[in-house]
C-alpha cells in the first residue's frame, strides 16, 4: 500500500470516526501531494519517495511555525502545530538512528579518501546516496555529523 493510500484510507476512516482533527490534518496533507502532483508544466503521479518528501515538507513547515507561536508566546497554536507534524510524520519512514548516522559519515569519509572541509560535499553526496534506503535523514544534523568528522 503506497503513502497516499494509506492517507486516503485512514482520511475515510477518520471521517466515519468523526475525529475532526485526524481528519482535517490527512486531507491537508493528501492536499499537498495533490498540489505537488499538479505543479510544474505537467501534470504528473508521484513516487513513493516523492510522495514522502512532500510529507517531510509539511511536517518541517508545521515544526516552523510551531516554533514562531513559541516565540510569540501563542503555545495553543504551537502545541495544534506541533501535533499536526507529529500525525504526518506517522506517514513517514523511520528516523535514521544516530548510531548509524555516524557510521555512513565515517564509511562516506573512508570511501571517499575524504580528509578535510573541503571534501564535505564529495561526502555529503556519498552518505546520502548509502542513507536513501535506511530511512528518513536530517540533512541538517548529517552535514552537522560530516563538518565534525571532517574537523576532528
Amino acid at each position: 500500500m503506497t503513502t497516499l493510500e494509506r492517507l486516503t484510507a485512514d482520511l475515510t476512516v477518520s471521517m466515519k470516526a468523526r475525529t475532526a482533527f485526524r481528519t482535517n490534518t490527512v486531507r491537508q496533507a493528501i492536499a499537498a501531494v495533490r498540489a505537488a502532483e499538479k505543479s510544474g508544466p505537467a501534470a504528473r503521479e508521484l513516487t513513493d519517495e516523492q510522495i514522502q518528501a512532500v510529507l517531510a515538507g509539511e511536517v518541517k513547515r508545521r515544526r516552523e511555525s510551531a516554533q514562531i507561536y513559541r516565540d510569540a508566546d501563542a503555545t495553543e497554536r504551537a502545541e495544534t502545530e506541533t501535533a499536526e507534524a507529529d500525525l504526518i510524520e506517522a506517514y513517514l519512514p523511520a528516523t535514521v538512528t544516530p548510531e548509524v548516522l555516524d557510521q555512513l559519515v565515517a564509511d562516506a569519509i573512508a570511501a571517499s579518501g575524504a580528509s578535510s572541509l573541503k571534501d564535505m560535499g564529495t561526502v555529503m553526496k556519498a552518505a546520502n546516496a548509502a542513507a536513501a534506503g535506511l530511512g528518513r535523514v536530517d540533512g541538517k544534523e548529517l552535514s552537522a555529523r560530516v563538518r565534525r568528522a571532517l574537523q576532528g
